[in-house]
């Protein structure tokens, strides 16, 4: 018997890659940081972008120095975010600018130092579940019609490798309850709004480690460890160093431009933290 193999008359359509001129994104937390830098990065592609800030107000004008250099139109808002009645304006605000919004950067937090806040207070489990959690809510909440109307919209929440360690390991000294119990709740909302956003908006997460200007080097908690408790989280680390903001940047722009598939996924980028730094023995003898 002969079977005969004929092509299918099924056309699959071919993805492309997302074509970033001419979008408007909202980053948040983007005074400095990750946040200043994923919004330079979608600036210099030509997306239009809106940096929403709260605090460290003396590095605004470094920030406007640094976006004016792309030669990009963007805007610069100043928001308490915590004051959830104060979210719609912010969108709208945006929308009466440049009439759309295609990217939302969801990437607001405060992360609780035990190293730095000491014992546990109701007002600092308060302020990072207001902040990193119950913000991030209410923002892609007003965000999420404007992101469909243009039928290809992305939200990225960033959030800490903390949901999954909380305070245990050399990471105990960085990672408090609350904080964790707020990333966690991150991951929940992440799924729940990738199925509300789509077809026309995907929905994916970044859980972030021990990265630069986050509970890295250039943060005021990195300093008060001793020597011997960073490289317990070096050693911890499979790769052996901690990241940078331009290894969340890269990560970022992949979602944005060169995932079209993926929508509720939660992307870990931590350098090996969470699987920890024990090596793989080799295999033994056996007995058989």
């Amino acid at each position: 018997m002969i079977i005969g193999i004929f092509s299918s008359s099924i056309c699959i359509p071919k993805e492309k890659t997302m074509k970033l001129t001419g979008k408007v994104a909202l980053v948040l937390g983007a005074i400095k940081g990750i946040g200043k830098g994923i919004g330079l990065a979608l600036a210099k592609q030509g997306v239009r972008v809106v940096l929403n800030y709260f605090d460290w107000q003396e590095e605004l004008d470094v920030l406007k120095k640094d976006l004016a250099k792309t030669g990009q139109e963007y805007l610069i808002v100043h928001t308490d975010l915590r004051r959830v009645d104060r979210i719609q304006g912010l969108i709208d605000h945006i929308i009466g600018k440049f009439g759309r919004l295609d990217i939302l950067i969801n990437n607001i937090e405060r992360g609780g130092w035990p190293v730095v806040h000491g014992p546990y207070v109701q007002d600092q489990w308060d302020l990072e579940m207001e902040t990193t959690l119950r913000a991030k809510r209410w923002v892609f909440e007003s965000a999420l019609p404007h992101l469909k109307a243009g039928g290809d919209g992305v939200a990225i929440n960033l959030s800490s490798i903390a949901a999954l360690v909380g305070r245990s390991g050399p990471g105990g000294m960085i990672f408090n309850d609350g904080y964790a119990a707020a990333n966690r709740g991150i991951s929940l909302l992440t799924e729940t709004w990738a199925r509300m956003g789509a077809p026309e908006v995907r929905v994916n997460e970044i859980m972030i480690g021990f990265v630069d200007t986050r509970h890295a080097q250039h943060t005021r908690g990195w300093g008060l460890l001793t020597e011997d408790q960073r490289q317990a989280l070096l050693e911890h680390t499979l790769l052996g160093r901690t990241g940078t903001i331009d290894d969340v940047v890269r990560t970022v722009s992949y979602i944005i431009k060169d995932a079209p598939f993926m929508t509720g996924s939660i992307v870990r980028l931590d350098g090996g933290y969470v699987l920890g730094g024990d090596k793989v023995p080799p295999m033994p003898e056996g007995v058989l």
